[in-house]
């Protein structure tokens, strides 16, 4: 009973955490809420017997990732939002979309008759974990990292004033 009331305390909090990421109109706001996700799905995958993703999810995600990405807004100098009305195009399909989607999601989800999995039964140890991260899916992971280090670049160019990118077109 106290695990039910935990994994739901934790869903709770993190479906909390996201609707405030959206809210927020500061981008340091919504990713101190990213942060608060994180650390209720790291809280998820321990009730679920998942250590080792919990741990990883709190050093990986919850550390690296989100000082990456509040040293990414600091870098661009991102101010508070404003806010628009939105599209009326936006709200014309997207939200029957939504509901067409969440409907087929659950019509999919009835009719597979997938058995659950009790916790611990899949592979899950560090060692298989690493195994398969660096020798099996080397280079998915390797292309990721640079996509990150693209995307850091990018914002590099991004936040630098025209002035300055000018400057260094001149001189090469």
């Amino acid at each position: 009973m106290l695990h039910l009331i935990l994994f739901s305390l934790f869903g709770v909090i993190c479906v909390a955490g996201a609707v405030n990421l959206l809210v927020q109109t500061h981008p340091i706001n919504s990713a101190l809420s990213l942060v608060v996700v994180m650390g209720a799905l790291a809280g998820e995958y321990l009730l679920l017997g998942a250590e080792f993703v919990a741990a990883i999810q709190v050093i990986v995600y919850a550390g690296a990732i989100m000082v990456l990405f509040i040293f990414v807004i600091m870098l661009l100098n991102a101010g508070e939002e404003t806010r628009s009305r939105g599209s009326r195009v936006a709200l014309l399909f997207g939200i029957p979309g939504l509901l067409v989607g969440s409907l087929f999601v659950a019509w999919v989800l009835v009719q597979s008759h997938i058995p659950s999995v009790p916790a611990g039964v899949l592979p899950g140890a560090p060692r298989t974990i690493g195994w398969l991260l660096f020798h099996d899916y080397l280079l998915p992971f390797e292309v990721t990292s640079v996509l990150v280090l693209i995307a850091i670049m990018g914002a590099v160019v991004l936040a630098a004033p025209p002035e300055s990118v000018q400057h260094s077109r001149r001189e090469g």
